[in-house]
């Protein structure tokens, strides 16, 4: 169900590609969390195609920028997600977004905030980024294969890990869904191609 699109107060940079692909995955209206979620990018997007969505970031400056969408119901959440509480604890939600954001140690937190048939989609800086630009720090580059380890269990879907230009950057890139208990063998099929 698509919604009514709302209008960031500021323009945008357009959602990723790869959250336009793979959102699919998630079911009908199910509950977004959008981490790091920056000015809203794609909460805004999320939002008008019918999902409840809820985001989070420390930047004061972030979260004002996400204020229509508070106004029209979205839950936006201002925290220090690396040095605090996770504010989300006892929830789960259907679509777990995380882009051009990479705290190792919310890796698990993450796994644990997908709902059961929930959905995560993960992309950001890989290794090599660091011969093109920035960021440029081990600690915030991907090594070879870190999200597939990251997320043993999940049934991947998609993975990427490779060069992208325009910009350039070096990136992975992860659409993985965890099973719900008692799924039969063979696997549930997720489309691939959403144009067919």
């Amino acid at each position: 169900m698509m919604k009514t699109a709302i209008q960031p107060a500021q323009p945008l940079h357009p959602p990723s590609s790869w959250i336009q692909r793979w959102h699919h995955l998630a079911a009908p209206g199910g509950r977004v969390l959008d981490v790091a979620c920056g000015p809203g990018r794609h909460l805004y997007w999320l939002h008008a195609q019918g999902h409840p969505v809820t985001g989070v970031d420390r930047s004061p400056e972030a979260i004002a920028s996400t204020l229509p969408l508070a106004q029209a119901g979205a839950r936006i959440v201002q925290a220090d997600i690396e040095n605090g509480p996770w504010p989300f604890e006892d929830e789960r939600f259907d679509l777990v977004v995380v882009t051009n954001y990479l705290w190792r140690p919310l890796l698990p937190t993450l796994r644990n905030s997908l709902a059961d048939g929930g959905v995560l989609l993960y992309e950001t800086f890989a290794s090599g980024n660091e011969t093109v630009g920035k960021p440029s720090r081990p600690d915030f580059l991907l090594q070879p294969g870190e999200l597939l380890q990251a997320f043993t269990g999940l049934h991947v879907v998609a993975y990427e890990d490779g060069f992208c230009d325009r910009p350039e950057r070096f990136v992975q890139r992860l659409a993985a869904v965890r099973k719900r208990p008692g799924t039969p063998a063979p696997p549930p099929r997720f489309r691939l191609d959403t144009a067919g």
